[in-house]
């Protein structure tokens, strides 16, 4: 039956594509002008939409894993298609076939014959790997041979990617686009209120001996206790509880894979718990002095906040400096503030 509606779709979606494209560009042609990034948004998103119309997989299902492709290919620093709207990467081998004498292969026929990845989704007849509805269709039409609810999703990510943290990151952003339903979710915030009394400078790097020695993997910033932590992006809450480091802490993580770290809160908000989904300014808790021992600790230092950041190769996580990130932020908000209220 499920092959049934597979080849029934397909023909649905060739018909359907042939008489939109006739109406409209390609889609990979490259723009004469600088992109605008919210009109490369609204057509990235509408392509999601029309493969989901066809295929039955959501939208932001589809969006998850061209974003985590789209952080996997920064991290690898993979060839990146010119003009491209989707992210998802084949290598000529993986699209056309390991053994296919023709690695730029675009016969539909010669490619299934040679066990190649490649699909037609534009309905030119064609599959191409610099159209980004072919790749885009190519991916979805792997996914829905596993079918097209959450299990079945996670199912067929793990076959493709062999990767539980691949699975992990693709399904954490899957459940942010469904929340806010929407790609323009770039927006961040300074992680005090401006209205606060704070202090900080950068100290990444900086050596620690409290449970031997290590570095400082972020930037504390000096506050009154009490005072409330807010959430720096749009995100899900991955880790929240106690850490002998650093006390009672929270660990976001947003679509760019990377990781926000919380430290030394003297508590957490009541309202949000491991698996939500978080906007920028949302209040986390609140400025402590928990940490450096067993669960409940307070005390042996100023109350602060630690605040670190942590970038995804896809299997392994590394602290960076997060302050330039802090003054960028720190900065738009304090401009956001100056313009004037309609």
């Amino acid at each position: 039956m499920l092959t049934q509606c597979r080849m029934a779709l397909r023909v649905i979606a060739v018909y359907t594509l042939i008489v939109a494209c006739a109406a409209c560009p390609a889609v990979t042609a490259a723009p004469s002008a600088p992109a605008n990034p919210a009109q490369t948004l609204a057509e990235r998103k509408d392509l999601f939409d029309k493969v989901s119309a066809l295929t039955g997989i959501p939208w932001y299902s589809l969006a998850a894993i061209d974003q985590y492709e789209r952080t996997m290919n920064s991290a690898k620093k993979r060839p990146v298609r010119e003009g491209a709207l989707i992210a998802i990467y084949y290598p000529e081998p993986e699209w056309a076939g390991y053994l296919n004498p023709d690695q730029e292969d675009q016969s539909l026929h010669s490619i299934a014959f040679f066990g190649g990845r490649g699909k037609d989704g534009s309905g030119d007849g064609l599959a191409d790997r610099q159209n980004d509805m072919d790749v885009l269709y190519t991916m979805a039409d792997y996914m829905l041979g596993f079918g097209t609810n959450k299990d079945d999703f996670g199912i067929g990510l793990w076959e493709y990617y062999q990767n539980s943290r691949s699975v992990e990151r693709i399904q954490q952003f899957s459940a942010i686009y469904a929340t806010f339903d929407t790609l323009e979710l770039g927006k961040h915030a300074f992680p005090l209120p401006l209205s606060a009394e704070y202090s900080y400078r950068s100290t990444w790097g900086a050596s620690r001996g409290w449970g031997g020695f290590r570095i400082h993997e972020g930037t504390d910033l000096f506050a009154g206790h009490g005072v409330p932590v807010r959430s720096t992006c749009y995100g899900i809450i991955e880790e929240m509880g106690w850490n002998p480091y650093g006390g009672w802490r929270i660990g976001i993580r947003d679509l760019n894979g990377t990781y926000h770290y919380f430290a030394h809160l003297s508590g957490f908000d009541k309202k949000i718990k491991t698996g939500d989904v978080l906007k920028p300014g949302q209040v986390i808790g609140w400025v402590g002095s928990s940490g450096y021992g067993k669960p409940g600790t307070q005390g042996k230092f100023p109350p602060h906040l630690h605040f670190g950041m942590y970038r995804d190769s896809g299997l392994a996580e590394w602290s960076f400096d997060p302050y330039p990130h802090l003054r960028k932020w720190e900065r738009e908000e304090q401009n956001e503030s100056r313009k004037p209220t309609k």
